[in-house]
This record gives structure tokens, C-alpha cells and sequence, in this order.
């Protein structure tokens, strides 16, 4: 059977697998098309995206437009004769004329049961509001963000002791197993695309300073935010004007005010929010390697009824 001819659509590391299985797989692959290299980590030193870096280990020849309306990228990507561009966390929202080009048109995989947690971040959002499932999807690209056409679901399960990370992770696996099913069903017919059904909900990019906690919150609430803030953007708070991002935690009975320290001893820190207990059992002080909380409270002078901000 023919391969339908791909041009693949990728940045990070969540669409490394994807990628990785679609060669595995013998789809033909005609390019990647990925962000431009940037600086990274304290020395700024300028870094390729992970799917570049597999897709030149690979042979495979590397688009990295600065605009998708660069004349000289759309002209290479035109003639390449595409049937199919297939998009993982590629970054950027593709223009009607690139929309418009592969004959079969565009498919994404997206990581949320759509039309739930459209949006750039809903991982994290998904773990932040608490939810025991979440799942793929792949879906045909509209002009309309994350709203075209279902092709595939599969539902997942999430643990209590998922991060943002771990579940990213997991995702981008089965995602990748997702999506050589659906190009197999492309490819033979048996995929039919079917409107989203539901009321949809969003998953809004992250920033940085999304991550201060507010103590306010209950120790539940409070349990989700930091795990749906680890790796990134990372839930953080101030005790004794030193920033920590607090990358686990654990809820305990009892009643203590919100952001004061409840106990302290050497390996325990727990402090009040505004429903039950926040156990803190593993930070990351700036500029500092991670720890648990023994090391962390080593050398510092750390009391009772002291305040995080």
C-alpha cells in the first residue's frame, strides 16, 4: 500500500514519541516543521527543539520558520505535494493557508477528551482541577482552536501521585499509539470525522506567575495545584523572603491558618490553608537543587506560627 506522504507538525518533548512512532512505523515523512532554536538554562545557550534533535538523528529534513507567513517556508512546504500534515504540540496556530494545503488536510492529537481542556495547557489544567480521567484525542484542524472534528479518544486514567510531568509523559505514549491509528484509518477509509458533542471547557497557556499559591485555598485544592504546576511553570511561595517552589505535598487532617506553619521538626513542615493541612514534603529553594524536606530544614531557622509570603 502507498503511504500517504506527511509533513509532521512538533516541538517538545510530548511529541517526541509521536514522531519517533510514526518513522517506526515506515510513514513516509517528508519534513518536520518545528519552532526556531533558543536560548536555554542560565548560560543562554541557544538549544534545537527535541523533535528537531530526533528528526536530524533520523535524516529527515528540519522546517523551523520564524513566521508561518514567510514566503520561502510555505513555498518549500507547497512543494513537497503533501497528503497529510499531522500536528503534536507544534506551538503555534497554523494559518487557513497552510490549513489549506495537504490534500487530506490536517489532523492534531490533542491531550484532553475534547471538546474538554481546548487550549495550550491542558495537562496541567486537567490535574489542577482535580479530574480522575483524561485521555487523546485526534481531531481534523479547523480555523476555530481545538473545535474541528473527532477522529479517535482513548480515555486515561490519572493517579493521585500524577504530576503535570508524569502524565505528560504517559499521554505522549499513548498518544503516539493513537495516532497511527488514525493515519491507518485515513489511510484506509475506516476513520469517519464526527463533530465535538458536549459543552466545551478551556485550558488557558500558563505563565510563570500562575504558580503562587494562594494559602486560602483548601489543602485539596492546594494538593492539585502543585502537582498540576510540576515541572512547569512550578507552584511557589516565599517564607523568610527566599522563593520555594514546592514540588510535593500530601493533605492532612487538622485546622491551622492559611500559609502559617501548623508543625516544624526535622522532617516534617506543615502548614495551614484555608481547609485542613498542607504537609510539605519536597521543595525546590532558588538557585537551588531539589530536596526533601529534611535537607531543606537543615541550616534554617524555621518556626512555628512563621508565614509563607
Amino acid at each position: 500500500m502507498n503511504r500517504l506522504k506527511i509533513v509532521f507538525f512538533g516541538t517538545p518533548e510530548f511529541a517526541v514519541p509521536s514522531l519517533n512512532t510514526l518513522i517506526e512505523s515506515g510513514e513516509d515523512i517528508k519534513a518536520v516543521v518545528t519552532q526556531p532554536d533558543r536560548p536555554k538554562g542560565r548560560g543562554k545557550v541557544l538549544s534545537s527543539p527535541p523533535v528537531k534533535q530526533l528528526a536530524e538523528h533520523r535524516g529527515i529534513p528540519v522546517l523551523q520558520p520564524g513566521k508561518l507567513k514567510d514566503s520561502g517556508f510555505l513555498s518549500r512546504l507547497k512543494a513537497l505535494s503533501p497528503d497529510l500534515f499531522v500536528v503534536v504540540a507544534y506551538g503555534r496556530i497554523l494559518t487557513k493557508e497552510i490549513l489549506d494545503m495537504p490534500k487530506l488536510g490536517c489532523i492534531n492529537l490533542h491531550a484532553s477528551l475534547l471538546p474538554k481542556y481546548r487550549g495550550a495547557s491542558p495537562i496541567n489544567w486537567t490535574i489542577i482541577n482535580g479530574e480522575d480521567i483524561t485521555g487523546v484525542t485526534t481531531m481534523m484542524i479547523e480555523e476555530e482552536l481545538d473545535a474541528g472534528p473527532i477522529l479517535l479518544k482513548q480515555v486515561v486514567q490519572i493517579d493521585k501521585k500524577d504530576t503535570a510531568g508524569s502524565l505528560s509523559e504517559r499521554l505522549s505514549v499513548i498518544g503516539a499509539g493513537l495516532l497511527i491509528q488514525t493515519i491507518r484509518g485515513i489511510e484506509d477509509a475506516t476513520i469517519r470525522p464526527m463533530p465535538q458533542e458536549g459543552e466545551p471547557s478551556y485550558a488557558p497557556v500558563l505563565k510563570k506567575a500562575d504558580g503562587r499559591i494562594d494559602w486560602n485555598k483548601g489543602a485539596i485544592e492546594l494538593f492539585n495545584f502543585i502537582r498540576g504546576m510540576n515541572p512547569w511553570p512550578g507552584s511557589f511561595s516565599f517564607l523568610n523572603g527566599e522563593r520555594i517552589v514546592i514540588l510535593t505535598a500530601d493533605v492532612m487532617d487538622g485546622r491551622g491558618r492559611p500559609g502559617c506553619i501548623a508543625e516544624v521538626n526535622k522532617g516534617r513542615l506543615i502548614v495551614g490553608t484555608g481547609r485542613e493541612l498542607l504537609s510539605i514534603i519536597s521543595v525546590k529553594p532558588e538557585g537551588k537543587r531539589s530536596m526533601d524536606i529534611s535537607a531543606f530544614l537543615s541550616g534554617r531557622d524555621i518556626t512555628e506560627g512563621m508565614c509563607f509570603d
